[in-house]
């Protein structure tokens, strides 16, 4: 994890996008954000690069790739673990059996999305505080 890498959006609607874009913006977070529309085009971004992303939040409902296979997928990926991502599903599809099979996959959280702005907003607040001061292998100055 590094603290000033970017923030991976996976998320298919734009809706969605706009709105996480906006907040993010509004919260004055100022690493980069990318956005992916499903799991394929952020493995092959974490495969090729050398950047080391601040964290990942992640959608369950998307074609091609779903947040379920992505998390799998990272998983077997041995250079992808050591970089020690926080993975945070952000979603509006939350019942048990999902939340159950989503942390199976070592995340480190899942939020189902709010409904309101003021409690997304804080919802996104809470997730980047908590990782600005988490510390992680490898995120410490030597």
């Amino acid at each position: 994890m590094a603290l000033h890498g970017p923030i991976l959006c996976v998320e298919d609607d734009e809706d969605d996008q706009f709105l996480l874009r906006a907040t993010l913006e509004e919260l004055r977070i100022s690493n980069p954000l990318l956005f992916f529309s499903n799991g394929i085009p952020v493995m092959e971004y974490l495969t090729s690069t050398t950047e080391e992303p601040f964290l990942i939040l992640c959608d369950v409902n998307m074609p091609l790739m779903n947040g379920l296979e992505l998390r799998q997928q990272m998983q077997l990926h041995e250079e992808i673990q050591k970089k020690f991502i926080p993975f945070i599903y952000l979603t509006t599809a939350a019942n048990p059996t999902l939340v159950n099979q989503a942390y199976q996959g070592s995340i480190q959280g899942f939020y189902k999305k709010a409904s309101d702005y003021s409690t997304f907003k804080e919802q996104l607040k809470t997730i980047i505080e908590y990782w600005q001061n988490c510390l992680l292998p490898g995120s410490m100055q030597r």
